[in-house]
């Protein structure tokens, strides 16, 4: 977990820099919802509402793990669960679930009650690391007290806003489900 964990970080770091003239401090919320999950609308909803919210990189990871119940998530990616299977000792789970928001690769809640995903974000404080930078082609890492046993950085693709998606089966069938910055890629770099 502390690799994962100070990867978010330095991540977070790095996003804050794109698009900033100075890097400040960034929260990062990772949604792990499925178009299968009859549970997940509510939270999908729910980080929509701190998507533009400033000093949030809030992003959708859909799963795979409902795909058997009739609806083949058109986002899932199975390193997406992965990735979430990879919390899950560390938080202090037994498993995977849907939704599950995590906050700062530290925090997690279910992220479907009004404005739980908004008090994780309150509560999670900001990460702390090496001041990263980017420019063009390169990554920078500047001064700042280096995370313990190493950190990885992460290239996180993602479309930035609100994409509808109609489910024509499944325990979703008939609705049209928003999702907030599906991520599309993530990259170890």
């Amino acid at each position: 977990m502390t690799g994962l964990k100070t990867s978010l970080r330095a991540g977070a770091m790095l996003a804050a820099t794109i698009g900033a003239a100075a890097a400040q401090p960034l929260t990062v919320v990772e949604l792990f919802t499925s178009q299968g999950c009859s549970s997940c609308p509510p939270a999908n909803a729910n980080l929509i509402k701190v998507k533009d919210q400033p000093g949030v990189l809030a992003l959708s990871f859909n799963v795979t793990y409902w795909d058997y119940l009739g609806w083949k998530d058109t986002f899932g990616r199975k390193e997406f669960t992965d990735r979430q299977v990879t919390y899950e000792p560390p938080l202090g789970r037994d498993g995977p679930f849907t939704p599950q928001v995590v906050v700062n690769g530290s925090h997690d809640a279910v992220g479907a009650a009004p404005g739980e995903i908004q008090g994780l974000i309150a509560n999670s404080g900001h990460p702390q690391g090496p001041e990263l930078l980017l420019g063009p082609g390169k990554v920078s890492i500047g001064a700042g007290k280096a995370p313990g046993g190493g950190a990885d950085i992460w290239l996180v693709r993602y479309n930035r806003g609100v994409v509808e998606v109609p489910v024509a089966r499944g325990e979703n069938t008939g609705r049209t489900l928003p999702h907030a910055n599906v991520v599309h890629a993530l990259t170890r770099l």
